[in-house]
């Protein structure tokens, strides 16, 4: 392997990452993660290893989870190999912290982050390296200070980096969080990016860094801001439909559950980031000029925040 692809320095980063993401979000919530540590067998199509931290039932996170995986295969699956086919047959190795966040509160947003790179392994040619992750917020009922805060949290993480990459990236998180079958995007977005190697590896992994470093800068203040809000049966009741939005994104759109499923992963753990309760309702619309209906109207839509 390349000596430039330390990907011992990423696998140490990233269990760092989640141990202090997960130390700070349980002493929020009062109750400590679980942690359920993991092990392909050497016969399995997908090799290595990971850990996956849980809460559920908390006081202030009703289900939780954020993973570290290590994994390895002989050749990319389906997903990857349709958008690199040159790449095709080739082994791979994949690194990364994945992370979904529901509170209990309908007031307080879901959350999601990720961070992971990408290697293409070849028996005589170099390796080929990607970056790949991002965070967005999805509110049940908007707040335009959490959703400045969190774009602007986003865009101070990539700002050493390049101008350019906060406009680039909050794009491309608009386009990607955005459920075509019902025209409407996912949340209020943050950053998204996929296949980033034009920084090369030691500043794409500061990148990384960066941006995974800044999560608890985005999300922490908010869910302290919102986790005692008044809420009845009726913002409950609207909390569980929006959650079946998340629900049809990640299993229809999602790359890295469509990865995870194809590659032979760990299905517990890839589907951690569904909600514990969900609901549908055949053609249901927001009555005019109700707080649930402004979702619709002044957040689920495309707009500067910073």
């Amino acid at each position: 392997m390349n000596a430039t692809l330390d990907l011992a320095a990423v696998r140490h980063y990233l269990l760092d990452l989640q141990a202090r993401i997960t130390d700070t979000l349980g002493a929020i919530d009062g109750a400590p993660f679980s942690t359920d540590a993991w092990e392909k067998l050497p016969t399995d199509p997908l090799r290595g290893n990971g850990r996956t931290r849980m809460i559920e039932g908390g006081s202030v996170f009703e289900r939780g989870g954020v993973g570290f995986s290590h994994v390895l295969g002989d050749s990319l699956p389906p997903s990857a190999s349709a958008r690199r086919p040159e790449l095709a047959g080739r082994s791979f190795e994949a690194l990364g912290v994945s992370l979904v966040m529901h509170p209990l509160n309908p007031y307080c947003p879901t959350v999601h982050m990720n961070v992971r790179v990408f290697v293409a392994h070849h028996p005589t040619d170099a390796p080929v390296f990607w970056f790949g992750g991002g965070m967005d917020l999805t509110p049940y009922y908007g707040f335009e200070d959490d959703a400045r805060h969190f774009h602007a949290s986003c865009r101070d993480a990539l700002a050493p980096f390049g101008e350019d990459l906060h406009p680039r990236f909050k794009k491309w998180c608009d386009e990607y969080f955005y459920l075509k079958h019902r025209s409407e995007p996912r949340g209020v977005g943050g950053i998204f990016y996929d296949d980033f190697h034009e920084l090369g590896f030691e500043q794409g992994f500061a990148m990384m860094r960066s941006v995974g470093d800044a999560f608890l800068t985005a999300y922490q203040p908010i869910v302290e801001r919102r986790r005692s809000h008044p809420y009845g049966e009726r913002e409950r009741a609207f909390q569980c439909y929006r959650r079946g939005r998340y629900v049809e994104f990640n299993l229809v759109f999602d790359r890295g559950t469509l990865f995870g499923l194809q590659s032979g992963g760990r299905t517990e753990s890839i589907l951690m980031s569904m909600p514990p309760v969900a609901h549908w309702r055949y053609d249901w619309k927001p009555e005019p000029g109700s707080e649930e209906q402004r979702l619709y109207s002044d957040f689920l839509i495309r707009r500067a925040w910073v």
